[in-house]
């Protein structure tokens, strides 16, 4: 393995992070749209509770990633930049709308109606956000960002910047992505919720997208056929492709097995290792190539000197940030901790009807009677002791 190999598979370790920890929080702003029923606003506020602590360094995985992509591998970011600069974007803006729409929803003391517009606005921009993270990573998977299709030659703007990565197979990974990361929202908040009936609900919505999630991936695996060749050839005939078809769709079925039987940790841990498979499957399927058809990551890498020095960097940027997002997740993710937020309270109401708070009766006390003089009250006179009678 070279070392620009080496610093490619740290980009996709990122992206695979991001896609574990910042797509469920782009999934739990899909449920908080659909949230319906009863109890559809402590749905809400169990999501806003789940997100809040940890939204924005999940962003870390994603900013690790694209800073190794332009250092290590310039000419690949550039023709990203170019080819997919629409799609890109559009998430760009998409990311900074979602966040600063969570932060006026949750933080900003809105009065109701101005802080669910904000809240509405959130769960819009987490629907479409992932979409046109999955239409890009489709467009590459195509590949549709060949030479040709870089606006150069005569190449019209629709030909050279839209239809690389407007097409069908594109488009059905990015539905893809999105009902991926709904499944593995729904499967993370069944360990966030301490209610029963608000888990009940989230495993229900993650049992429905994780069948939603083989439709899908069948979609995907037809449109392939035509849109996507490089990768179908090295999914399907590839020698490590069937071994990992199987333990991709294994693992799948165990995930909603184990939530099916309400194993929440251990679907939890299937649901993750279940995407990374995916993802990784993505990775193989296209290498050596970083942009297919054309573009090796041979070919791609900056001087070695340059990626020696890259990676010492990231050895001791890792000394730091690895332990902080540790004791981060620990401090509000920790299996000890028991939510005691507006969320538990609601919960606990919810469940069971307020009680009246039964009224002692009061004691009678005899009191002596006392006359008034003027605006005070006079102390009770004292009786003179009665004298015994004479014998």
């Amino acid at each position: 393995m070279s070392l620009a190999d080496l610093l490619a598979g740290v980009i996709f370790v990122a992206l695979n992070a991001y896609a574990l920890l910042g797509g469920a929080d782009y999934g739990g702003g899909v449920w908080d749209l659909l949230a319906g029923g009863p109890r559809k606003e402590h749905q809400r506020e169990l999501i806003a509770e789940a997100i809040g602590p940890v939204w924005e360094a999940n962003h870390v995985w994603l900013i690790l990633a694209l800073v190794l992509l332009f250092t290590c591998f310039p000419p690949a970011f550039a023709r990203l930049g170019i080819v997919l600069h629409i799609p890109l974007s559009l998430v760009l803006i998409g990311i900074v709308l979602r966040g600063s729409a969570f932060t006026f929803w949750r933080y900003g003391g809105a009065a109701d109606e101005e802080g669910r517009r904000w809240g509405v606005l959130f769960a819009v921009a987490s629907l479409i956000t992932p979409l046109l993270l999955g239409t890009a990573a489709g467009a590459i998977a195509s590949g549709g960002l060949g030479e040709e299709a870089r606006g150069k030659g005569g190449v019209g703007f629709y030909a050279g910047y839209v239809a690389p990565w407007l097409t069908p197979f594109a488009l059905s990974v990015g539905v893809f992505a999105l009902v991926a990361f709904a499944f593995l929202a729904g499967v993370y908040l069944t360990l966030e919720a301490r209610d029963a009936e608000l888990q009940e609900d989230f495993r229900r919505r993650a049992l429905g997208s994780g069948v939603g999630l083989f439709g899908a991936a069948l979609l995907v695996l037809v449109l392939s056929l035509g849109g996507a060749p490089l990768v179908r050839e090295g999914l399907i005939f590839a020698p490590a492709g069937l071994p990992l078809h199987l333990l991709t769709a294994t693992t799948a079925v165990t995930a909603l097995a184990a939530l099916w039987y309400r194993r929440y940790h251990l679907a939890r841990l299937l649901a993750a290792v279940q995407v990374s498979l995916i993802l990784w499957g993505w990775a193989l399927s296209q290498y050596p190539y970083i942009l297919p058809p054309d573009l090796t990551i041979a070919a791609a890498a900056a001087p070695r000197a340059t990626l020696r020095l890259v990676l010492g960097l990231l050895v001791l940027g890792a000394v730091v940030l690895l332990p902080s997002l540790f004791y981060l997740f620990r401090v509000f993710k920790g299996r000890d901790l028991r939510r005691q937020g507006p969320v538990a309270d609601v919960c606990r109401r919810s469940v069971s009807p307020p009680t009246r708070r039964s009224r002692r009766p009061r004691r009678s006390r005899s009191r002596a009677p006392t006359r008034r003089t003027g605006c005070c009250r006079a102390r009770p006179r004292a009786s003179p002791p009665r004298s015994s009678p004479a014998p």
